[in-house]
């Protein structure tokens, strides 16, 4: 057991370290460009953080392990909300750019609802549902590119020369890399725990593997806040999210198809259905909609996704 608590250690100071350099990064690219700091954490953070993600689903689909691909998705999303997002509003309320926050937001839910009918109509996640979903991540990317190119800037561009580029793109580099490796082991090693204590996959998938993968963005969020980027958080998060749903599970799905996890259940009712799904969408709209609305996040949010996440844990080992 001593291995394990040592790699897990290692995991969380190359997470720790990496969030720091890739945080830098992005603001620098950002800066360089006069691009919006909510667009680069919905695309190049949210892309660079959501790689655990996707590497630990598409793994576990392959290893016919589709309740660790599906509770990763799942779980990561109602994670990086309910928690992640929690923390940053509760910490340090905000006003948001409605403009650069409607776009990644009605994508999500476009996902979300082709998602959810697969679920609930087929019960199965297909290959053809993992093409479309990748197909809508390629619509998403392509509009963020063009609202990019179009939009005017909101500060001026970095005007130093071109060859500085490599100082941000460096840390960019080398911080999704160390983002990536210590995901992996703070990942593998929790779940030896965790199967250790007799814990069921769709749990080890929706708990420990969800928090596990989710820590990049944790890690960033909590960068993000100390550095006053507050938008860069916000936007790494939502845009994660997104990635979730049509980056980790259309990979995950193309590669091996899976059905609906059925090891849990509520009242003879699939657990995926009543519980998971719905706390998915409800944590999402709970954050997302009244910001849209009023341009500004409250504390009372935050505290009130963190009850919701404490919630749904309790739901998850104790019913």
């Amino acid at each position: 057991m001593l291995i394990p608590v040592l790699l897990f250690a290692v995991g969380l100071v190359l997470l720790i370290k990496g969030g720091d350099w890739f945080v830098d990064g992005a603001t620098g690219i950002a800066h360089r460009f006069g691009v919006p700091e909510l667009l680069i954490g919905a695309t190049v953070v949210s892309i660079g953080t959501t790689l655990p993600e996707v590497m630990v689903s598409a793994t576990s689909a392959l290893q016919g392990h589709g309740e660790i691909a599906y509770g990763n998705a799942i779980g990561s999303i109602i994670c990086n909300t309910a928690l992640i997002a929690a923390i940053t509003i509760t910490a340090r309320p905000s006003k948001v750019d409605r403009r650069s926050l409607l776009t990644p937001v009605a994508f999500f839910f476009v996902a979300a609802a082709v998602y959810c009918y697969t679920a609930y109509s087929a019960g199965e996640f297909t290959r053809g549902t993992g093409v479309g979903l990748l197909i809508i991540f390629a619509l998403y990317m392509i509009v963020l590119i063009r609202q990019a190119l179009r939009a005017p800037k909101i500060f001026e561009a970095d005007q130093s020369p071109k060859s500085a580029m490599g100082r941000d793109l460096l840390p960019l580099v080398v911080g999704a890399v160390l983002i990536a490796v210590g995901a992996r082991l703070l990942v593998d090693n929790g779940i030896l725990i965790a199967r250790a204590m007799g814990v069921p996959e769709s749990v080890v998938g929706l708990t420990f593997v969800a928090l596990g993968t989710s820590l990049p963005e944790l890690v960033t969020a909590i960068t993000s806040l100390l550095k006053g980027h507050g938008a860069l958080s916000l936007g790494n998060i939502i845009g994660a999210n997104l990635f979730n749903l049509v980056l980790v599970s259309g990979v995950s799905t193309v590669l091996s198809p899976f059905a609906l996890p059925v090891e849990k259940t509520v009242n003879g009712m699939n657990a995926s259905l009543v519980v998971d799904l719905p706390v998915m969408l409800l944590v999402m709209a709970f954050m997302t909609l009244p910001a849209l609305l009023r341009g500004k996040l409250s504390r009372w949010q935050g505290v009130s996704l963190l009850a919701i996440y404490v919630g749904f844990c309790v739901f998850q080992f104790v019913v």
